[in-house]
């Protein structure tokens, strides 16, 4: 299926097709109930509470909305609005249709979705329940899986399953392997019969293969999940009574080639397959204590800056795939950067702070995790400090401009202690850890020189960017390199990029990320799943599949 353009990540809940988020006390449910017809692109019926990237758009702002705007919330229940069906995964139809690069957007946008529930508990306060009221397959058990905890209605017909390899030819698309094994800690016999069965499994073996948490009869289902939910609640610090921060509707101006946020703009060579992001930093005057960040609301500059540029990203991601190479730079006054970090750290226990520090780290992993080379460009103006020389550690390679004889308009960079560990990445480390392999010397190196402007000598000397040149070669060699990288292969350079941007420790996200995403890449692509008679292709046509029985 060709896939028309632009996808659209605003929503709000008035706007919501699938989802239903009602709020009572320190209780929110999130309700599936898809609309059939309501599908993102056409061709597919989403039948069977099935989902597609506009269903999970959805959900995306809907927990977003419960940690900004509901912060009474301590629980929340995901739910089907359907008797009997909690979920059948994603719309099978949908991916057979799907070109190769939707269908591998497509996971990596539900895995980051799954993955910012579990960062909600991890971080936030905020505990999940799946409430399985029927049946639950592929993407559905998924989701369920992404949840702290996950309750089934035992009424002798409801299961759970993950059938994408016998039925499909494919892999779980969204960490259920994974979390199977590293959170669930189910045996990985057990785990094997389970993942190859089309019918799935219920009831009591459910439980007793750690598939789910608890049973509970039909009839007692409700009160069950109102009892767990109250006691997942109650181990939550969110604050029992306070306004929520409404996340008002982001302005984006598009142009040809541009789109234009108040923070961040992108400027678009398609010709070059090269995109300029600039985020500009905050303005002088700043509000410093809690009263004036409350008063800001979602205008506060940080969580302004962080929805607009997920937004960015988000929207060059899915609509704009031939630009594979992205330049970051900044503008703005460095000092503002730096007391927007003293801010942030005087006043990261308070849960809007915190809620906006969280939405910084996702939006930087969100970058961390793109498929596209990033380069970026440290020129007179910058203002890299902070939470925004975070945007630099994240890319490929990092170029600062030399001015030896104009120390006076020579670009700087300024570390601070926010750079050794409140923006992890996903695997967990600091993008400084990241970079120096976590070697304490190469750390502490760099820790001297918190809160000091560091010139490109000073930062290249430090280890901190890659390449230093001077006014005379700055504009050859950017041009040189940014052509260089344009003209080669875009599946080896997203193969080079993600092996290089995750070398630490694994965990269960670098694994769904990493060694889950790339897999699933290559089977999407192979005959056995996609083929004229691949089991994707075949699935619903009333023919068998046909396999290549070749192990590769």
């Amino acid at each position: 299926m060709d896939q028309p353009l632009p996808v659209d990540y605003r929503t709000h809940p008035g706007a919501y097709r699938h989802w239903t988020l009602s709020v009572d006390g320190v209780v929110a449910t999130l309700a599936l109930g898809t609309d059939e017809g309501g599908g993102l692109r056409p061709g597919y019926a989403l039948k069977l509470n099935s989902y597609d990237l506009g269903v999970d758009i959805e959900l995306h702002d809907a927990v977003n909305r419960i940690r900004f705007e509901h912060p009474a919330v301590r629980a929340v229940v995901i739910t089907s609005a359907r008797p009997r069906l909690f979920c059948s995964g994603a719309n099978i139809f949908m991916l057979g249709l799907s070109s190769h690069a939707w269908k591998v957007n497509f996971c990596k946008f539900t895995n980051e979705t799954r993955g910012a529930i579990e960062d909600a508990s991890r971080h936030s306060g905020l505990k999940f329940l799946a409430a399985v009221n029927g049946t639950c397959a592929g993407g559905g058990y998924e989701l369920a899986l992404a949840c702290d905890e996950i309750l089934l209605v035992d009424d002798r017909s409801s299961h759970i399953s993950l059938p994408e390899v016998p039925l499909l030819g494919v892999l779980p698309g969204t960490g259920g392997l994974t979390r199977l094994t590293d959170k669930r800690h189910v045996r990985h016999d057990l785990a094997d019969l389970f993942c190859t069965s089309v019918e799935g499994v219920r009831g009591q073996r459910a439980l007793d293969w750690r598939l789910v948490d608890q049973l509970a009869k039909p009839d007692d289902f409700a009160a069950a999940v109102q009892d767990r939910t109250l006691a997942l609640a109650a181990g939550s610090d969110r604050p029992a009574a306070d306004r929520g921060v409404a996340l008002t509707p982001l302005r984006r101006r598009l142009e040809a080639d541009a789109l234009h946020h108040a923070h961040v703009s992108v400027a678009m060579d398609r010709g070059g397959r090269c995109a300029t992001f600039t985020v500009r930093g905050p303005a002088a005057g700043q509000p410093t204590d809690i009263a004036g960040i409350t008063g800001a609301g979602a205008a506060w500059y940080p969580l302004q800056m962080a929805r607009e540029l997920d937004d960015a990203i988000l929207w060059m991601r899915t609509n704009e795939t031939e630009i594979g190479t992205w330049l970051i730079k900044t503008e703005g006054d460095i000092g503002a950067a730096l007391a927007l970090d003293a801010t942030l750290q005087a006043h990261q226990a308070d849960w809007r702070v915190r809620e906006t520090i969280g939405l910084l780290r996702r939006t930087l992993s969100r970058l961390d995790l793109s498929s596209r080379s990033l380069f970026a460009l440290i020129e007179p103006g910058s203002c890299f400090a902070g939470p925004l020389l975070e945007l630099a550690l994240a890319c490929d390679r990092s170029y600062q401009l030399a001015l030896p004889g104009d120390a006076a308009n020579a670009p700087t960079i300024v570390v601070t202690e926010a750079n050794f560990g409140r923006y992890p990445m996903v695997g967990g480390q600091s993008r400084l850890g990241r970079r120096f392999h976590d070697e304490a010397a190469a750390l502490a190196a760099v820790r001297q020189h918190c809160g000091q402007a560091l010139n490109a000598d000073a930062a290249v000397a430090l280890g901190l960017v890659t390449r230093n040149p001077d006014d005379i070669d700055w504009a050859d060699e950017l041009r040189i390199a940014v052509e260089q990288r344009v003209a080669m292969s875009p599946d080896a350079l997203t193969g080079l990029e993600a092996n290089l941007r995750f070398n630490g420790p694994e965990n269960l996200a670098t694994r769904v990320f990493g060694r889950l995403s790339a897999w699933q890449n290559w089977i999407f692509q192979r005959p056995n799943a996609v083929g004229a008679q691949g089991a994707l292709t075949a699935y619903g046509s009333g023919h068998k599949a046909g396999f290549d029985w070749r192990r590769t």
